[in-house]
């Protein structure tokens, strides 16, 4: 019995570290899924929506941190009882998504795995046995280190895990599980393949008023995207740097378009406020959150390959 308890333990540490880390690296992905969770079509709480990051955030670092503490035996009781709150919870969004078919992907391994709603259910049922099997037997939950060590490995996992969610929210996500990471090409993420399957870039379109030029764009050698998922909510600070790398990439011979998935007044309105000097396209903003976790954030194409992206905030870092 003690030998299946210590089994289960590693299991059920393990897999929440590595759940935490694969929505470590990317908690603005968290943070869109949990928003669609709270939409009206969902779970109609929208008044949570404003709350979705810091949300996630707490929820991640809290996978990691009780995983560790799980693995080392820190605090047993609490950590035990605190794995079961939150499996629960879980267990309750994954049946929701997987028994009305709300959200197709509840996103709990990020986008590092995909699992179908019931997939994800039935891990979250076994995860569930194994965590209350733990409790059951929680007097063999020992601690691995003397003294105070385990308590350092806990507190040690809580650091790190906030370090690395400031830089990637300064910066970018520090590993790119998505379908739009640098070196990726979209026109061959585009393709259809024999199995029937739909390929992992199936929304892309970069329109004007009257045509969609993501087919010509795709083919240029040098193009830089400025994308601006809601331009409402963009930064504004970010505006003179822009222009700034704007006016340098024309010269470098690049094309620059503006992506946004704004209204055309809004956008308009935005050009003249701050004298922004580059065609707009339109782009679903789904697919534009998808493409970069900035707003605004930059990318740079050559012949459809994504050469390089940054946050707003690392424009000086941009290699033209």
């Amino acid at each position: 019995m003690k030998i299946l308890v210590q089994i289960a333990r590693v299991l059920v540490g393990g897999l929440f570290i590595f759940s935490g880390f694969v929505k470590l690296v990317d908690p603005i992905g968290s943070q869109y899924k949990f928003e669609e969770y709270f939409s009206e079509g969902v779970l109609n709480l929208e008044f949570l929506i404003p709350y979705a990051l810091p949300f996630a955030i707490f929820l991640i670092i809290a996978e990691i941190v009780l995983g560790f503490a799980l693995l080392v035996g820190w605090k047993v009781k609490f950590t035990v009882n605190s794995l079961k709150l939150i499996i629960l919870f879980f267990l309750f969004l994954t049946w929701y998504s997987a028994y009305y078919n709300k959200v197709t992907d509840c996103g709990c391994f990020g986008d590092a795995i995909k699992l179908s709603p019931w997939e994800t259910f039935w891990k979250d049922v076994i995860l569930t046995i194994l965590i209350f099997f733990i409790g059951f037997k929680i007097k063999f939950i020992n601690r691995v280190f003397v003294r105070n060590n385990n308590g350092f490995v806990v507190f040690l996992s809580l650091i790190v895990s906030a370090t690395i969610t400031w830089y990637v929210l300064v910066n970018l996500p520090i590993i790119d599980f998505r379908a739009y990471a640098v070196g990726k090409n979209i026109p061959k993420g585009m393709e259809y393949k024999n199995d029937g399957s739909i390929p992992p870039i199936h929304d892309f379109f970069l329109e004007d008023a009257q045509n969609d030029l993501a087919p010509e764009i795709l083919k240029m050698d040098k193009v830089l995207l400025i994308i601006m998922p809601s331009l409402e909510k963009s930064d504004f600070k970010a505006f003179p740097n822009i222009i700034e790398t704007v006016m340098q990439a024309k010269q470098k011979g690049y094309k620059v378009y503006g992506v946004s998935a704004s209204f055309a007044d809004i956008i308009e309105l935005t050009k003249k406020r701050y004298k922004l000097d580059f065609e707009f396209l339109f782009c679903d903003e789904t697919t534009l959150k998808t493409m970069i976790r900035a707003n605004p954030g930059i990318m740079i194409l050559n012949k459809g390959t994504i050469v390089t992206k940054k946050n707003w905030r690392n424009i000086d870092e941009l290699e033209l």
